[in-house]
């Protein structure tokens, strides 16, 4: 685990992240490998977290599947609802849909219920990794089409491409990997220099460990 006294700031949990070990039809990397230990998961909200206030954001949305997990966690430490955006066929109640290509180059459906809240509300929409665009993209037309005011994007990874160079001129954005940097570069690439020395038990929780804790004890 390559954690130091500088580990937030060179974002230590993202060597956690597993290299993809089946076939090519599935996604380069396993984001969520570093979810599973407490410190990794919890340093990692409060990264994605840091640009935006609870005082602008009225729910936070979540892409079908691994966004729920990220956007749950950073709806409950700001203290906000979660709204699920679900892959087609799994909402059943009245909903909005909107089709596009995931990063496989396969057509999906993307379905938000309807209606999910106020004209006016403002949302953050959540993703594990943006890398097309794709999703995001439908995500951003749903919302919007409900009238609702997109105040931020976050996901582990933002890509850089046309899309994506987009969101950043039109939206607020935050990113475990830091935009410019070297890790950055191995994204674009979909490699990382960490899959070299990847062990999974890096990431382990620890038995019998305290719960982390964003707050101080009164005792």
């Amino acid at each position: 685990m390559n954690k130091n006294n500088d580990s937030r700031e060179n974002r230590w949990y993202l060597s956690l992240m597993a290299p993809r070990s089946r076939g090519d039809k599935y996604a380069w990397l396993d984001p969520s490998a570093a979810y599973i230990n407490a410190e990794s998961f919890h340093d990692m909200m409060d990264d994605l977290l840091e640009p935006f206030s609870p005082d602008d954001i009225d729910v936070v949305a979540g892409f079908d599947a691994a966004g729920f997990v990220l956007g749950a966690g950073m709806a409950t430490k700001l203290g906000k609802g979660f709204l699920s955006i679900r892959k087609g066929g799994k909402i059943p109640v009245d909903y909005d849909v909107v089709p596009m290509s995931n990063y496989s180059g396969q057509t999906q459906q993307m379905e938000m219920r309807k209606p999910a809240f106020a004209p006016g509300t403002r949302v953050l929409l959540v993703d594990q990794w943006i890398e097309t665009g794709g999703t995001m993209t439908a995500g951003i037309q749903l919302v919007e089409r409900q009238q609702g005011i997109v105040t931020g994007i976050s996901a582990v990874c933002i890509e850089d491409n046309n899309v994506t160079k987009d969101m950043y001129n039109r939206y607020k954005m935050s990113s475990c990997v830091v935009s410019g940097s070297d890790i950055q570069a191995q994204c674009n690439r979909q490699a990382l220099d960490s899959f070299e020395s990847y062990r999974a038990e890096d990431g382990f929780p620890e038995i019998g460990s305290n719960p982390v804790s964003n707050c101080d004890s009164d005792d």
